[in-house]
C-alpha cells in the first residue's frame, strides 16, 4: 500500500480548524451572559423597588393611618415636597449660583419683590378664603398642584435665560405652594385616626416631607446636569400625579360639618356671651403663635442672609458651595430631629417646649454672632430647624387641646397664614442687611431673645399647662 505524502498547510493558516468556539458561538454566548446578568438585575432591582415601596407604605399606614386616609395624605405631601424641591434646584441654579454675588443678590432682592411681595397681600385672603370654601379642599389641594405643573412647563422654557417673564411664574409657584401648605394644615386634623394624637400626625407628615425633599434634591441636581429646563420637566410630571392623588383623599376632607372661624385672640372670656366668646383661641395658643412666627422668621431671614453671606465670604476653609450644602444638611438635620421628637410631643407643657426652643434659638444666635465659624453657623442652622419644627409641634398640640372642634380647622388655616408671612419677612431682612457676620446674626439673636423674654413673661401669667386640657365645645 503507497505510503500518502503528508500534505503542507497552506502559508495563511485559514483552512485550520479553529482550536476553540468560533467567534459567533463566544459572542452568542457573551450576548446570553448579558442578558441574564440584565435580567437578574432587573429582577433584583424590581424585588428591592417592590420591597421598599411595602415598607414605605407599612410606615405611613401603622396605627389607623392606612385606615383612616392620612396615609394618602403622607404620600401627597412627599409628592409635593418632591416636586417643590425640583422647582428649587432651577430656580437656583439660574437665579443664585450662575452669576456673580452683587448681581446674584440683586436678582434674589427682585426675586423677593416680585414674588414674596404680592404673595404678602395675597396671603391673609388664603385663610378666609379657605373659610369659605369649607366643601373644596381636595379641588384646592389638586388645583395647587395642577396650577404649578402647568408653571413647571412653561418656565422650564425661560429658566435657561433668566429673564423678567420667570419671576411672575414663580409667584404663581409661590403662592400654589404656601395654599397647599395652608390646606394641608386644615386637612391633617379631618383624617386623623384614634391611634393617633395630631401632634404625632403632623410629625409623621412632616417627616415625610424632608425625606422626599433630600431625594429631590439629588435628582434635581442629576437632571440639571442634562440642561436648566430639567428639574423643572420633572416638576411638571410630578405636579401631574399629585393632582390626581389629591382626588384620592377621603371625602370627608370636604366635610365642614358643625365648623365656624376662629380668631386668634387670647381672650376665653368675652363680654359677648354664646359661640363668639368660645371662637377666640386663648392665652396659651396666642403664646405658642407668637414665639414659632418669631422661629419661622429666623428661618426665612438665615435662608436669604447666610445663603449670600456665605458665598461672599466663605468660611471655614471650604469653597462657599461646600459650606452652604455644610449648613443645608445642618438645617436639614434639626429640622428632622425635631419632627422625630414631635412624636413624643404631649399636649401638656407645649407652652414650656416652645419657650425652650426661643431660648435654644437665641444661645445658637449668640453663639454664632460672638464666634462667627463654620462649627458655630452650622449649630445655629441645626438649632433654629430643630426650634422651627419642635415649635410648631407645640402650636399644633395647643391648637387641638385649647380650641373647640367647631373653629379648630379654621384655627389651624389662620395660624399657618401667619407663620407663612414671617417667613416672608424674615427673607426681607436677610436680603436687605449689608453681609456682616456679626451685626446680621447680632441682630437675628436680639430680635429672638426679645421674643423670648416676651414669651416668658406671658409664661408666668398663663402657666405651664394653660387652658384645661378638657375639649372646649360650641
Amino acid at each position: 500500500m503507497p505510503r500518502q505524502q503528508p500534505q503542507e498547510p497552506p502559508a495563511d493558516g485559514a483552512d485550520l480548524p479553529p482550536e476553540g468556539p468560533s467567534a459567533q458561538v463566544r459572542a452568542g454566548r457573551a450576548r446570553n451572559v448579558l442578558v441574564r446578568g440584565a435580567s437578574a438585575a432587573g429582577v433584583r432591582t424590581g424585588r428591592v423597588v417592590h420591597g421598599t415601596g411595602r415598607r414605605i407604605r407599612r410606615a405611613t399606614s401603622a396605627e389607623g393611618a392606612g385606615e383612616s386616609g392620612l396615609a394618602k395624605l403622607i404620600e401627597l405631601h412627599a409628592l409635593n415636597s418632591f416636586g417643590d424641591m425640583l422647582i428649587t434646584v432651577a430656580l437656583a441654579s439660574t437665579i443664585f449660583f450662575s452669576v456673580p454675588t452683587g448681581e446674584a443678590r440683586g436678582r434674589v432682592a427682585l426675586y423677593l419683590l416680585i414674588t414674596m411681595a404680592p404673595f404678602a397681600v395675597l396671603a391673609p385672603v388664603i385663610g378666609p378664603l379657605l373659610d369659605r370654601l369649607p366643601h373644596g379642599r381636595r379641588s384646592a389641594m389638586a388645583m395647587s398642584m395642577l396650577a404649578r405643573a402647568v408653571l413647571a412647563w412653561t418656565m422650564a422654557g425661560s429658566v435657561t435665560g433668566g429673564g423678567i417673564a420667570l419671576y411672575p411664574e414663580a409667584l404663581g409657584v409661590l403662592v400654589a405652594s404656601k395654599a397647599y401648605g395652608v390646606v394641608r394644615s386644615v386637612v391633617v386634623p379631618r383624617l386623623l385616626p384614634p391611634q393617633l394624637s395630631l401632634v404625632k400626625a403632623n410629625s409623621r407628615v412632616t417627616l415625610a416631607g424632608l425625606l422626599a425633599t433630600m431625594v429631590a434634591a439629588g435628582v434635581g441636581g442629576l437632571l440639571h446636569l442634562i440642561g436648566p429646563g430639567w428639574p423643572l420637566r420633572g416638576a411638571f410630571l410630578v405636579f401631574v400625579v399629585g393632582t390626581l392623588m389629591a382626588f384620592h383623599l377621603p371625602h370627608k376632607v370636604d366635610s365642614a360639618k358643625g365648623e365656624q372661624r376662629a380668631v386668634l385672640h387670647a381672650e376665653e372670656h368675652g363680654p359677648v356671651p354664646g359661640k363668639a366668646t368660645l371662637r377666640t383661641v386663648g392665652p396659651s395658643v396666642i403664646l405658642a403663635l407668637r414665639g414659632v412666627s418669631a422661629l419661622r422668621w429666623l428661618v426665612g431671614f438665615l435662608v436669604m442672609f447666610l445663603a449670600f453671606l456665605i458665598r461672599s465670604e466663605p468660611v471655614g476653609g471650604l469653597p462657599a458651595t461646600a459650606a452652604l450644602g455644610v449648613v443645608a444638611a445642618s438645617a436639614g438635620i434639626g429640622n428632622a430631629l425635631g419632627s422625630v421628637l414631635g412624636s413624643w410631643l404631649r399636649t401638656r407643657g407645649s407652652e414650656a417646649i416652645v419657650t425652650a426652643m426661643l431660648a435654644v434659638a437665641t444661645v445658637a444666635a449668640t453663639a454664632a454672632a460672638l464666634w462667627y465659624s463654620l462649627l458655630t453657623v452650622a449649630l445655629f442652622a441645626a438649632a433654629s430647624g430643630l426650634a422651627a419644627s419642635l415649635g410648631k409641634l407645640a402650636l399644633d398640640a395647643l391648637i387641638q387641646r385649647d380650641v373647640p372642634e367647631s373653629v379648630r380647622t379654621s384655627a389651624f388655616a389662620r395660624s399657618e397664614t401667619l407663620l407663612q408671612l414671617c417667613w416672608v419677612a424674615g427673607g426681607v431682612v436677610g436680603i436687605s442687611l449689608p453681609l456682616n457676620a456679626t451685626l446680621g446674626l447680632s441682630i437675628a439673636a436680639a430680635v429672638v431673645a426679645l421674643v423670648l423674654l416676651w414669651t416668658l413673661r406671658s409664661l408666668v401669667k398663663v402657666g405651664v399647662h394653660g387652658s384645661p386640657a378638657r375639649p372646649r365645645v360650641a
